[in-house]
């Protein structure tokens, strides 16, 4: 049975992505209190305030999993969005079991994923549910491509994708205050570099990232995808297991893409650092350089020469965030797409992905209060979450508001 009133303690509540979870979740009429923790105890004391009387600071480090533990002593749900989960995933979740505290986060990682799965027999011992990669991508497009799938009576293919398309450009979103999405671009370039798994004839099999994937995508056309390292091609499989073929993939100009690989391959060729690489791809791909420093930066040149040849030419996008099914239904070949008609905050651009990813999270809490999310265990959302019932939840919380999962789908089929 759901609780009527809930205590839930937010680690690392304050930071670009988790500050719209909180946010969202303060407004809930079923949580009590929410407990904002994050290692600069000051940033969370400042967040607090602005947030309201719901809510309390606390200093943390997640890595100490007895102070953790501790913290989360009592606590209902915690929702994390501490990352990279590749570094942080693994520790908190442990201290969630060991508190006996249901667990929510958007863990981006495959890697972690997989150990994070194997949890599975000592959460349901603790009576807990674990709901890992509750965000955007992966989250939101395990959702996308489970309503795919539903069209089709087997699947041979599926994509999951994300990236600068334009199909909701016109959306917008009110900025963050305070907090950064450092973390979002070192897991970026973590799943960039070294091995990434994939999906190929029926097994899973280490790739690299940047591979090119057409996507035949119903009322848009062919498109030229490129893949990257997360945990949806892993995931999606395990629920579906007659998928042959899967991947995640970018949407995104060769503006983005060519100076991506130029420093993938630095950092594979240990000529850079990841924290390195992070700090240039932050300063000259998400605005924080001028064009004097973009001019005089070799990724800067590389961005500015790729993007006057990508001008002369339209490019066709899919959207922001999206899931393609390929398979048959009724005995025929048929192909499967949908994607977002709006989305909380703005959608998927970089400086916007708080909303994209902060919103969902929140959204899970509030299917948890309300017994929609029971299952015992260590879950992907795909194994946990109904996704029309989230997606009807989540729909009016979106820019511009959604009715239902009806109207925020939108749901492509070739003939």
């Amino acid at each position: 049975m759901a609780p009527d009133r809930i205590r839930v303690v937010a680690l690392g509540g304050c930071g670009g992505m988790g500050q719209f979870a909180v946010r969202t979740a303060v407004g809930f009429d079923f949580v009590d209190e929410i407990v904002i923790a994050d290692r600069d105890d000051q940033r969370a004391r400042e967040f607090a305030e602005r947030c309201g009387p719901k809510t309390r600071p606390v200093g943390v480090d997640v890595l100490d999993e007895t102070a953790l533990a501790k913290l989360l002593e009592g606590a209902d749900v915690v929702m994390t969005t501490v990352g990279p989960y590749y570094r942080f995933g693994l520790p908190v979740l442990r201290a969630a079991i060991r508190a006996g505290c249901h667990y929510l986060d958007i863990n981006d990682d495959w890697e972690p994923t997989l150990e994070m799965l194997e949890l599975d027999e000592e959460a349901k011992k603790a009576g807990i549910t674990a709901v890992i990669g509750m965000g955007a991508s992966p989250g939101l497009s395990n959702l996308l491509a489970v309503k795919a799938m539903n069209e089709l009576d087997s699947v041979d293919a599926l994509i999951t994708g994300w990236g600068t398309g334009g199909h909701d450009e016109e959306l917008s979103e009110k900025p963050g205050e305070g907090g950064t999405l450092r973390a979002a671009t070192e897991h970026w370039i973590h799943q960039l570099t070294g091995k990434i798994r994939v999906r190929r004839d029926g097994e899973f099999k280490d790739a690299t990232a940047f591979e090119e994937v057409p996507v035949h995508y119903p009322g848009v056309g062919l498109v030229t995808t490129h893949t990257v390292g997360h945990p949806e091609p892993i995931t999606l499989p395990l629920f579906r297991p007659e998928i042959r073929n899967s991947s995640n993939v970018m949407n995104m100009p060769s503006y983005v893409i060519e100076p991506l690989r130029w420093v993938a391959g630095r950092v594979d060729a240990g000529k850079v650092s990841i924290d390195e690489a992070t700090d240039q791809v932050n300063d000259i791909l998400m605005g924080g350089a001028g064009w004097g420093k973009l001019l005089l930066s070799r990724l800067g040149r590389r961005m500015f020469v790729h993007y006057l040849l990508a001008s002369r030419k339209k490019i066709p996008y899919i959207a922001s965030l999206f899931a393609y099914a390929a398979g048959t239904k009724d005995g025929k070949p048929r192909r499967v797409g949908t994607r977002l008609s709006a989305a909380p905050f703005g959608g998927m651009k970089q400086e916007t992905m708080g909303g994209i990813t902060g919103v969902p999270l929140a959204t899970a809490l509030a299917m948890f209060s309300k017994g929609k999310v029971d299952r015992k265990g260590v879950f992907a959302p795909e194994g946990a979450i109904d996704p029309d019932a989230f997606l009807d939840e989540l729909a009016p919380l979106c820019t511009p508001g959604k009715k239902n999962a009806e109207e925020l789908v939108e749901v492509s089929i070739s003939e």
